[in-house]
């Protein structure tokens, strides 16, 4: 999976500094931690730290080549020399995994390319020769990477169209450029100072989860689907993929399921290969069952009928006699895990996690670190991190059934008339930005984050593409979809990145496969809702993978713990945070909400008011961490 990091200066030359480089790229260790790798050369420096996953010898980073040469790894320089540079060198830093590198890399055989490694690291290089920035409407995959081209003296930064693997970058003073998968290697760099404006505390507590600025003020994010050339004449960005409106061929139901589920087969399939353990996720919903399924099927013709997947899930120790139910939370995952888990023949476990270990100040500050920013979900993001840290004892690969809920339309917001007529972002009904933290009245009159919301939200419907013929119901539906993939699922595939990375974990999502949701996303809603259920085309498609319970079973959001103690020591947490020596947690957050929501007791907090408390104590390490310039 691994990380990447660069510097671009056409002033003064990267040689001359080597140790930034390799600050960049060691502030990526957790996302890379079986190698590193370094190339310097004129104008530019490259870094990489590798999660090795496929060919495990040969697939070392920065791969580098020149026309009619075989690949090599680059090697790191002395500071006064280019030892391995030359005026022709390509240089790849690459993050990912691309599915289909075997059908390209017999294209390229074919057109005369030859290779020295097994790894699609490789595939994405030779296809840059052949192709230049074609390369990236040929892959299918996830992925961000960077090719410096040393002839041409230009960078190509590109990511993958769902936007499941990470890519930022900024400008810096003398005109030159650094990026890399976190924010966190680019302020490694003293041209990229960690600093906050008006306009990053809008994109941050808006919640409205836009591509393109970023909280930190200068630092860009490469949009899903998008491409950046920077060399002398400047920077252009701009999309090779995005989704469009057409016709549905497959009129009938019969003919459409049969389609999702040959689609959802080729991309769990193409998603099993790997030099290293793998297993699923499984959390006892229909999204996770029907991947781990058809990947527990595909490994048993791959290596015989014995052979057995591991899954995981996630549980607290209170969640048996403690759950209560709530907006986004139906019933108690575990039960249902077991189960799909038995039906299916997996290897299965669940990871049991305390009041103790979710409030450990440790675990909370790796989880700030991991994101780079104070917005998070509290305890399910320390929770899916530790879950993500017991799965890397066993296995480097997980797949997960992340993102079919926006794919086949599985959020309440689909199907509730009230959410489908009201003028905003639909999840805002749920978590609106006074749930997400209440800003100091000063800060709040400032940010006008209300009207930032409205303005963000036409902008947002105005590239919605259409369909002539659509009637406004359909519309309205298509609207939905687009929101949902294009906003709403970019934090959560954000969220597992991070988190999974940060304890050095790949994790797969068959369901972003952009083939599967092109598909989807052009099938008439009446389809989607035919049994008058959420989810009802992959329902249809995944009949006999999964124990009726689980296939009939309502849409259940990640689990919470229900932990008095939980509470408790959250509001120990959100004090001692808001009455921080420094002060800055208190210039930022209306102290009177927090104080109320403080005084209530431990067993009748509400969700969506301890959301306020976890966002207090989030803010407080990340501003320890980060020190962060804020001007407003």
């Amino acid at each position: 999976m691994c990380g990447i990091t660069g510097w671009i200066s056409f002033g003064e030359e990267p040689g001359h500094r080597p140790h930034l480089i390799d600050r960049m790229t060691a502030a990526l260790a957790p996302r890379g931690p079986d190698g590193s790798g370094l190339w310097i050369g004129p104008h530019a420096a490259l870094g990489h730290r590798r999660l090795a996953v496929l060919d495990i010898e040969g697939g070392a980073q920065p791969m580098t080549a020149r026309p009619g040469g075989p690949p090599r790894t680059a090697r790191t320089p002395t500071p006064t020399s280019h030892p391995n540079s030359d005026p022709t060198d390509i240089v790849l830093s690459y993050s990912g995994e691309v599915y289909n590198h075997h059908e390209l890399r017999e294209e390229l055989q074919a057109a005369g390319h030859d290779f020295a490694t097994r790894s699609d690291t490789e595939v994405v290089l030779r296809g840059y020769q052949e192709w230049g920035a074609g390369i990236a409407e040929r892959l299918v995959g996830m992925y961000a990477f960077a090719v410096w081209d040393a002839g041409a003296r230009r960078l190509l930064l590109v990511r993958d169209r769902m936007g499941v693997k990470p890519l930022y970058y900024a400008r810096t003073p003398d005109g030159g450029l650094v990026f890399g998968s976190e924010p966190k290697a680019l302020f490694a760099h003293p041209d990229c100072a960690p600093r906050v404006d008006a306009q990053g505390l809008r994109e941050a507590y808006g919640l409205v989860f836009g591509t393109g600025a970023t909280l930190w003020a200068g630092v860009r994010e490469v949009p899903p689907g998008g491409l950046v050339v920077f060399d002398r004449d400047g920077l252009t960005e701009r999309l090779y993929w995005q989704l469009t409106a057409r016709p549905h061929e497959d009129g009938d139901l019969a003919t459409t399921t049969a389609e999702i589920r040959r689609r959802l087969e080729h991309a769990v399939r193409s998603q099993l290969e790997a030099d290293v353990p793998r297993c699923s996720l499984l959390s006892g919903g229909l999204d996770s069952t029907v991947v781990t399924a058809l990947l527990a099927d595909e490994l048993r013709l791959r290596e015989g009928p014995a052979a057995r997947l591991r899954s995981y899930a996630v549980d607290y120790s209170d969640q048996a006699e403690r759950f209560t139910g709530d907006v986004l939370r139906t019933g108690h995952d575990a039960p249902y895990a077991v189960e799909a888990g038995a039906f299916i023949g997996t290897e299965h476990r669940t990871v049991v996690l305390d009041p103790q270990s979710l409030l450990d100040p440790g675990h909370r500050a790796a989880v700030v670190a991991a994101r780079d920013s104070p917005i998070g979900v509290g305890d399910m993001d320390t929770s899916l991190y530790l879950l993500f840290g017991r799965i890397k004892e066993h296995s480097t690969v997980a797949l997960s059934g992340e993102a079919a809920d926006e794919v086949f339309g599985g959020y309440p917001w689909f199907h509730d008339p009230a959410a489908l007529a009201a003028p905003t972002f639909p999840w805002l009904r749920v978590t609106s930005d006074q749930a997400a933290m209440p800003l100091h009245p000063d800060l709040a009159g400032e940010l006008r984050i209300g009207e930032f919301q409205r303005d963000t939200y036409r902008t947002a419907l105005a590239a919605v593409p259409r369909l002539d013929g659509e009637s406004a119901a359909q519309r309205r539906q298509r609207e939905m979809q687009h929101l949902s993939l294009t906003r709403w699922l970019r934090q959560l595939l954000h969220r597992k990145d991070r988190l999974s990375m940060a304890q050095g974990l790949e994790v797969r999502v068959p369901y972003c496969d952009h083939r599967l949701v092109e598909y989807a996303f052009n099938t008439p809603w009446e389809l989607h809702g035919h049994d008058g259920r959420e989810k009802s085309l992959l329902r249809a498609a995944g009949a006999g993978l999964a124990p009726r319970s689980v296939l009939w079973r309502a849409k259940n959001h990640y689990p919470a713990t229900h932990h008095p103690d939980y509470n408790r020591g959250l509001q120990r947490l959100a004090h001692e945070a808001l009455d921080g020596a420094d002060g800055r947690v208190r210039d930022l957050v209306d102290a009177r909400v927090v104080t109320s929501v403080l005084k209530t007791a431990p067993e009748q907090l509400e969700w969506g008011h301890r959301l306020r408390l976890e966002r207090v104590v989030d803010l407080a390490l990340w501003l320890d961490r980060y020190r962060p310039e804020i001007t407003v």
